[in-house]
């Protein structure tokens, strides 16, 4: 990989990240797209944990890498958590912007760029996303161009579904394809897949014992 001057600046210069709590190990350990993942999590905020369905969308990415191709891609993890899955996708090949609450940042941020420097084609870029709030000001859509939007179980326990309904149309083009892993759990939840359904075309990609992967392509 070309890890020199392809490198696009980090969004937020954050300070170090020391977690309040840490769970019984320092870090949890995982292995995609040829490398060890070191992931740190607090159990403070459940925002900070990986998620199972985070780790079905890696297994999907790694899998899938040919079909969907993330070289030189644009693509924006939202709610992205610990940044699992948006390693995963830099190391891949992706120009990946991982995206969360302002609380979550320096985890965020920590967990990426500590898995990716001089692994990724890429330097990935951290960002805040509060969903639903000044979305053309901080991704305006004359500029903002993502090739692939990520989610993994963004709606579990969530009270802030329009708004992340109205972030996932604000992002997406005609061209942008979703790749979303969620478990189902509460009728709330359930339905919002419908609601979903009257602004995207929704395809099955895998069913698994423990979680359901889609696809919305615009």
């Amino acid at each position: 990989p070309d890890n020199s001057s392809a490198f696009s600046p980090v969004c937020h210069n954050l300070r170090r990240f020391f977690p309040t709590v840490i769970t019984h190990k320092a870090w949890e350990g995982f292995h995609f797209a040829g490398h060890e993942i070191r992931i740190t999590e607090a159990t403070d905020c459940y925002g900070a944990v990986v998620w199972p369905s985070a780790l079905v969308l890696c297994h999907f990415l790694e899998t899938n890498s040919k079909q969907y191709n993330l070289v030189d891609k644009n693509v924006i993890e939202i709610g992205a958590g610990t940044g699992l899955v948006s390693v995963v996708a830099s190391l891949l090949g992706a120009l990946v912007t991982a995206t969360d609450l302002p609380e979550l940042l320096g985890n965020l941020q920590h967990n990426v760029l500590q898995n990716t420097k001089l692994k990724s084609k890429h330097r990935p870029c951290v960002k805040e996303l509060s969903w639903g709030i000044d979305l053309e000001k901080n991704f305006p859509r004359a500029s903002c161009h993502f090739d692939y939007i990520m989610a993994a179980d963004v709606v579990y326990h969530h009270p802030f579904l329009d708004e992340l309904l109205l972030t996932f149309d604000h992002l997406c083009k005609n061209d942008t394809v979703i790749l979303w892993a969620m478990k189902f759990r509460l009728d709330k939840e359930n339905q919002f897949v419908g609601r979903f359904q009257t602004l995207f075309d929704l395809e099955v990609l895998s069913n698994f014992p423990i979680s359901l992967l889609y696809l919305w392509d615009v």
